[in-house]
């Protein structure tokens, strides 16, 4: 019993209420016209989730005012019912347990203590019942008066920015300022901040051009702070605006922004570089080898000392030099340079000028506004071309080419050399490059390459030796069939390993003279062709004979019988050959393959042999045109007749075997008979 009645004590200890009301922390300082609001809550009570607040103002001496009741319509003070019915003051619930006194334009006779009530619905009286918070309101003294910027600026040039925010000193508040820019269609934009306890804070669009000096921050002697953004781009054209706020610093550190004013500055233009920007080039002129070549670019703008320019010589449109907005020279040369001479003025010096240096020149300019990592290019313009000539005597030399090894028949080695004599005006440095060319006969479809005389390019050596396959013929090339050399400084040859009939034809050399040029490798001067040469022979169709003998007689089954089967040929150079060994019972009755072999050796048996007799069964080659059949244990099944079927194939260097012609010998027939085997030829 004793027990019980200590669980009842702390049960009832663990389930008792201590009511708090809590609002706003205080001391508040307001600036008159602002809105305010002042929270009120309560917590750890008993009853009702909703609870009922009452406010009421104490002002020095004087005793307490009634301010509004969430419960009580007629709870206000008549000198404040005017205010209560406009909404000018007013209760907002926020929750069941919270609510907010509102002050639509709070003036200065609001300066008083505030306190929030809560009427007790506890079962216990214990808490606190009310709790209050100080609010103060002074005048709002904030005054922004920013200086109109420049209405038109050139792209590249700078927008200062100037604002001059001040309040009374009378209060602890402090000034910030804001630059914002309002481009058409897109919300107000902060550009940067000067905080109330002189932090800097920069938008999200200007944080890296802030750091890259393209923003800069100026506080005047008079205390008023400006602005510069330099480096300007069509992207800072807009409305600019200055926007001024009083802040507090409130209980916690926090700061709290209690007026703000924000006033137009101006709009700016900026004005397009690529409207002003002109480019000329001077001028036509001659020049002989190895003379000095100055060309003259002469670039203006309306902005030019903002700009930082790229400077590029083209020659036919292809880049000569270039000078970089950093002053760096790119794909210059000992012999190739590009200065800048006076402000927009550029100077192309070409030293020792070679035949490659003729063509159309003409400056490109690219214009770059900026700065630090934020370059914009603002405009790029061409000017007129200009025309260099470069007389020269160029290379001659004459071309003949001949046959060293002509073909008789198919498959023989073709050479054919081409021969670059009488040389003269030839460049120091120079090198001679060669290109073959075939054009095939006309005549019938078959297995030419083409059936139209068009020319086919073979393939070319050029200047430095390199091996370039025409399309056709890079099979050939790159497996050794087809050779290219230079077998002397004035000496090429064209090498067929073995020759075909596809190959006959009218066969041209062109030799190109090559020069030193001014990129550091070769251009062309001259280029000869010689006659053409007719390459023909009489094509002689490839035959081929087989012939079937007897080795092994089998006198009695279970004997082994044995056939050799020897070829020949006619008008084939070093032909493989494929074997297939067949068979049937009678003359009349289907053909079956028993073993065949591949041009590579490799063995295959048909499908009229019997699994498992193939260890029976052989097929070999004996010689260079000889193979040779064996069977072993003979049974009256093997009984027909025998034959070697030859396929002769030709093939060359690196490539697949092709098909020749093809060829059957003799049948030799094997007949059984109870007493022994009786084995007859057939032709």
């Amino acid at each position: 019993m004793e027990n019980l009645s200590l669980l009842l004590l702390f049960l009832s200890i663990g389930v008792s209420h201590a009511r708090v009301v809590s609002v706003s922390p205080g001391p508040l300082l307001r600036v008159e016209g602002q809105p305010v609001s002042l929270r009120c809550d309560v917590t750890d009570y008993e009853g009702p989730r909703e609870q009922d607040f009452e406010w009421t103002m104490q002002q020095g001496e004087a005793g307490s005012i009634q301010v509004i009741s969430t419960f009580d319509q007629r709870y206000s003070d008549v000198s404040l019912s005017d205010r209560v019915t406009s909404g000018d003051l007013s209760v907002v619930r926020l929750g069941d347990s919270v609510v907010e006194l509102r002050i639509r334009e709070v003036r200065s006779s609001d300066s008083a203590a505030y306190l929030c009530s809560t009427p007790s619905t506890d079962s216990v009286f214990s808490g606190n019942y009310n709790a209050g918070v100080t609010l103060k309101v002074i005048a709002n003294t904030l005054k922004v008066a920013p200086k109109a910027p420049e209405p038109v600026v050139p792209e590249g040039g700078d927008i200062t920015l100037s604002c001059n925010v001040t309040h009374h000193l009378t209060d602890s508040t402090y000034l910030s300022v804001t630059w914002s820019i309002q481009r058409p269609g897109i919300p107000l934009v902060d550009i940067l901040t000067v905080g109330p306890d002189g932090d800097v804070v920069t938008g999200s669009d200007s944080a890296q051009r802030y750091a890259d000096g393209g923003i800069r921050l100026v506080i005047r002697r008079d205390g008023a702070f400006g602005l510069v953004v330099a480096g300007v781009t069509q992207a800072d054209a807009g409305m600019y605006v200055c926007t001024g706020r009083d802040w507090t610093r409130e209980e916690g550190g926090q700061w709290k922004n209690i007026v703000e004013k924000t006033v137009e500055m101006g709009a700016v233009a900026v004005t397009p570089t690529a409207r002003s920007l002109s480019v000329v080039a001077k001028s036509n002129t001659t020049l002989n080898i190895d003379d000095t070549m100055t060309l003259t670019c002469l670039v203006a703008a309306g902005n030019l000392a903002s700009l930082a320019l790229e400077v590029t010589w083209l020659v036919d449109g292809r880049t000569a030099v270039s000078l970089g907005r950093d002053g760096v020279v790119s794909n210059g040369s000992p012999s190739v340079g590009l200065e800048r001479t006076g402000p927009g003025e550029f100077r192309l010096v070409v030293r020792g000028v070679r035949g490659s240096d003729k063509g159309m020149y003409s400056c490109r300019v690219r214009a770059w506004v900026g700065g630090g990592g934020r370059w914009y290019q603002a405009a790029e313009k061409t000017s007129n071309p200009v025309q260099v000539l470069v007389t020269q005597i160029k290379p001659n030399f004459a071309v003949t080419l001949t046959p060293s090894s002509s073909p008789q028949v198919t498959g023989d080695p073709t050479e054919l050399a081409c021969h670059v004599t009488n040389i003269t005006h030839f460049l120091a440095g120079g090198r001679l490059g060669v290109a073959w060319e075939y054009t095939p006969l006309p005549g019938p479809p078959g297995d030419r390459l083409t059936t139209t005389q068009t020319t086919l390019p073979i393939g070319s050596l050029d200047a430095h030796g390199n091996l370039k396959s025409g399309t056709l013929y890079r099979d050939r090339l790159e497996s050794g069939a087809i050779v290219l050399t230079r077998v002397e400084p004035d000496t090429f040859k064209l090498r067929f390993l073995r020759t075909q009939e596809v190959d006959m034809g009218v066969y041209v050399c062109r030799v190109t003279a090559w020069t030193p040029s001014r990129q550091g490798g070769m251009e062309e001067a001259a280029e000869f062709l010689t006659p053409p040469l007719n390459v023909r022979w009489e094509p002689k169709r490839p035959s081929l004979t087989a012939v079937a003998q007897r080795v092994r007689e089998a006198v009695a089954g279970g004997a082994t019988f044995e056939m050799s089967c020897t070829v020949s040929h006619v008008h084939l150079q070093d032909p493989g050959y494929s074997v297939l060994v067949q068979t049937q019972e009678s003359v009349d009755s289907a053909t079956r393959t028993v073993l065949s072999l591949s041009p590579d050796s490799v063995l295959q048996h048909g499908g009229a042999t019997d699994p498992n007799r193939r260890d029976s069964l052989v097929l070999t080659k004996t010689g260079p045109a000889e193979f040779r059949f064996r069977l072993a244990g003979v049974q009256q099944a093997d009984r027909g007749f025998y034959w070697c079927d030859i396929t002769a194939w030709t093939k060359q260097p690196g490539q697949a075997w092709t098909k020749a012609v093809s060829a059957k010998s003799n049948k030799v027939q094997i007949n059984f008979q109870e007493t022994g085997t009786r084995m007859e030829d057939t032709p």
